[in-house]
């Protein structure tokens, strides 16, 4: 076989359609002579060349009758199809027919709730934060005010002069911030809404405490934190007078729009306000010691 022919296989085996002119072009080189094949490509599937090939096996040898075990037994292909189709075949099918009638049988018997069904996995909503905004400024670094919502000049007016009143010096260069959550307008699902807008304000006041220098001593909330201030409520985690989300202790005050309404609830703050300037004061001087 030459070296054409056997490209020509190669070529057939991968796919490639091999192409010869049957004419000599002008100026071309004559086409190098070999053993074309001229019958066409054998299209029978494998299925049934394998099949063939199976039909036209040889059968082995025999062994002499000495060397044959009683248990050994030496068939041809076409006997082995004879056995599978016979012998082997019946048997087959007969134990498919027995399973498939115990099958259905232990099916009848087989209480209802044993019975499978298809069951779709329940689908979970996803999450949305929860929403919240609060204002908070630093009183010499040391007390943390804050409030719900966002404070009104008015509001941080009467603010300094209450702790002025009582005795609580601040900066006048005190500027509130004003913090939202969630931070993205278009935020996305969340596991934990709470956890996570606890995290979220532990976050901010951190990065505050780090910047600034702060060191924390207690909270002044303004407001209640009731069940009808939620999320908040949740958020702060205040129990036993200590917001478990800051690990502070907390002191809470009405409100400072209520304050703003009515001079009555002024009076009543004062004993409160009278004995938070007394622990500023001895807290000022326990640093003045130290």
């Amino acid at each position: 076989m030459t070296q054409e022919v056997i490209r020509r296989h190669y070529l057939e085996a991968m796919g490639i359609t091999a192409w010869a002119a049957k004419y000599q072009l002008p100026n071309a080189l004559p086409t190098e002579a070999c053993e074309w094949e001229d019958s066409p490509p054998d299209t029978t599937p494998p299925r049934a060349r394998l099949q063939a090939l199976l039909d036209d096996a040889p059968a082995p040898k025999r062994a002499s009758p000495e060397a044959r075990k009683p248990d050994a037994t030496v068939a041809s292909p076409s006997a082995v199809r004879a056995l599978l189709k016979g012998t082997l075949g019946t048997d087959i099918q007969g134990s498919a027919h027995q399973s498939s009638a115990h099958q259905s049988s232990g099916d009848q018997l087989k209480p209802a709730s044993d019975v499978p069904h298809d069951v779709e996995p329940a689908v979970a909503t996803p999450a949305k934060p929860l929403k919240f905004s609060l204002s908070c400024l630093c009183i010499e670094g040391r007390w943390l005010v804050m409030q719900a919502g966002e404070m009104t000049t008015q509001q941080q007016q009467l603010l300094v002069n209450l702790l002025q009143a009582a005795g609580v010096k601040q900066a006048a260069s005190t500027k509130v911030t004003h913090f939202t959550w969630p931070q993205l307008v278009n935020a996305f699902a969340v596991e934990d809404p709470l956890d996570e807008a606890r995290e979220g304000l532990a976050a901010f006041i951190a990065g505050r405490v780090s910047r600034q220098g702060w060191q924390l001593e207690k909270i002044l909330w303004w407001g209640e934190l009731g069940a009808e201030q939620a999320p908040l409520d949740g958020i702060i985690n205040v129990v036993e007078a200590h917001s478990q989300t800051l690990s502070l202790p907390v002191w809470q005050g009405p409100s400072l729009m209520s304050l703003l309404e009515g001079t009555s609830s002024k009076r009543e703050l004062w004993p409160a306000l009278k004995m938070l300037g007394e622990s500023w004061a001895r807290a000022a001087r326990s640093a003045d010691d130290h």
